[in-house]
């Protein structure tokens, strides 16, 4: 029969959680690996087997192919789960599942080259007739990359060719900088993604990030679940994300549907996808970005307005089974919005605030969602992404999410650690927020440049 059996989950925090939760749902068994770091997560508790697979040092842990494989291997597991981050676009974990009889839950090995490449991507793009904004193949050093810049015209971005997240991004507003950038973005890619090669992308001063959700199957149905609007970003890390995108106008929202189906179509595509697009607020232009393969942090926004656990359908399809949904189920109902909790000190900086958490209360009520990994007593370790938790809500219409959104944060307890909670209610407060007026650098260059 088809379905998975063992699962090893192959990432921590709260998607961790995450994905032992679907395993619970689907009856499947769960396997988390921890660094030595991790042994008291909350997933380490919900997991049906434990396995500590190093020290701290992600790349002595989470980023060792061969000793996640031995975990899975070791432990009898026919599935593995990489999550976002850490390996879950390394085209070689997908490839030793392979060789050791395990299903990857997620694309295979070839497909995760050919889009979660950001580089080959862009070239599918234009191969797939979808616009691809002005910028590079893969650079070779900061010369190269200083002929490109000054081809396309300042501001530029520096980008990771192997990774996401904003991680390996810098924005490059003048020569002068181009070289010192370009070493600090490929250093930050390499650690976090085991790759440093960089690509150059004209930069939008103006940018709505919207990004497409795709599931697909192994009987060729690959379908959108509507989009998601992330604009709001600090440091081009996402903070808070909602779905549907708003002010997006029917045709261009029909036409980044039918471009991300058009990209996933091509690359055969199973598992779950997002397929990201620049919008120009001034313009309504969209141009493609790059296709993650894998689930996003974001999932649970697209999820609340669709009713679709999405991490469960990963689940099926990579055990054989059919979506159990089509495209005329997909029905979009109200808003959601989602808000990252990080441990980190929004007066110095945003400086990461690791520590022990004295006191943790989730907040209540109808259309109000916590995803999060820690506890009253847990520890927070220094090692890794500062993000503790995620707070979803839903509501009939943007308004009611917003109205959710902050009677959630005020009533999130923890005590013990910094968090940007108060920053975030003032940002989803602020007028331009909630007049939709916002875009991706919108913090830096007005709320946080604007005089207290």
């Amino acid at each position: 029969m088809p379905g998975l059996r063992r699962v090893l989950v192959a990432n921590r925090g709260e998607i961790a959680v995450r994905i032992i939760r679907a395993c619970l749902d689907e009856g499947i068994e769960s396997v988390l690996v921890v660094s030595e770091a991790d042994r008291e997560t909350a997933g380490a508790y919900l997991a049906d087997r434990v396995v500590c697979i190093g020290p701290a040092p992600s790349t002595q842990s989470y980023l060792d192919v061969d000793r996640v494989m031995a975990a899975a291997v070791g432990t009898g597991c026919d599935g593995l789960h990489p999550g976002y981050g850490f390996l879950a676009e390394r085209p070689e974990l997908a490839q030793a599942c392979a060789d050791n009889d395990i299903t990857f839950v997620g694309p295979d090995a070839d497909t995760i080259r050919r889009g979660g490449d950001k580089i080959l991507a862009r070239a599918l793009a234009r191969d797939n007739g979808v616009p691809v904004g002005s910028g590079s193949d893969a650079l070779d050093d900061a010369r190269q990359a200083r002929a490109i810049a000054e081809e396309v015209g300042y501001p530029v971005l520096l980008k990771a060719a192997a990774g996401g997240g904003g991680r390996g991004m810098v924005l490059v507003e003048t020569s002068d900088h181009l070289e010192g950038s370009f070493a600090a973005a490929s250093h930050e890619a390499l650690q976090a993604f085991g790759d440093g090669r960089l690509y150059v992308e004209r930069y939008i001063r103006r940018a709505r990030h919207v990004e497409v959700q795709i599931l697909g199957d192994c009987f060729g149905n690959i379908v959108h679940l509507g989009e998601r609007d992330c604009s709001m970003q600090r440091r081009f890390q996402k903070i808070v994300e909602e779905s549907p995108a708003h002010e997006l106008g029917d045709d261009v929202r029909d036409s980044l549907h039918n471009a991300a189906l058009a990209l996933t179509r091509a690359l055969d595509y199973v598992g779950a996808a997002t397929v990201e697009f620049i919008v120009d607020a001034d313009t309504g232009d969209a141009s493609f970005l790059e296709i993650n393969t894998r689930v996003q942090v974001e999932h649970p926004v697209t999820e609340l307005v669709t009713g679709i656990d999405i991490v469960r359908e990963q689940l099926r399809v990579a055990g054989g089974l059919a979506l159990s949904f089509t495209q005329d189920d997909v029905v979009i109902c109200g808003h959601a919005i989602e808000c990252r909790i990080n441990a980190e000190n929004p007066d110095l900086d945003f400086l990461p605030a690791p520590g022990t958490v004295t006191r943790w209360i989730p907040p209540q009520g109808g259309g109000v969602r916590v995803d999060s990994h820690v506890y009253g007593g847990y520890t927070i370790p220094p090692y890794y992404d500062s993000m503790i938790a995620k707070v979803i809500t839903h509501g009939v219409d943007r308004a009611q999410a917003i109205a959710r959104m902050t009677r959630a944060l005020d009533h999130l307890v923890i005590e013990g650690v910094v968090t940007n909670r108060d920053f975030l209610m003032a940002l989803i407060s602020h007028p331009d927020f909630v007049g939709q007026r916002h875009s991706t650098r919108w913090i830096e260059e007005s709320y946080l440049a604007s005089p207290v």
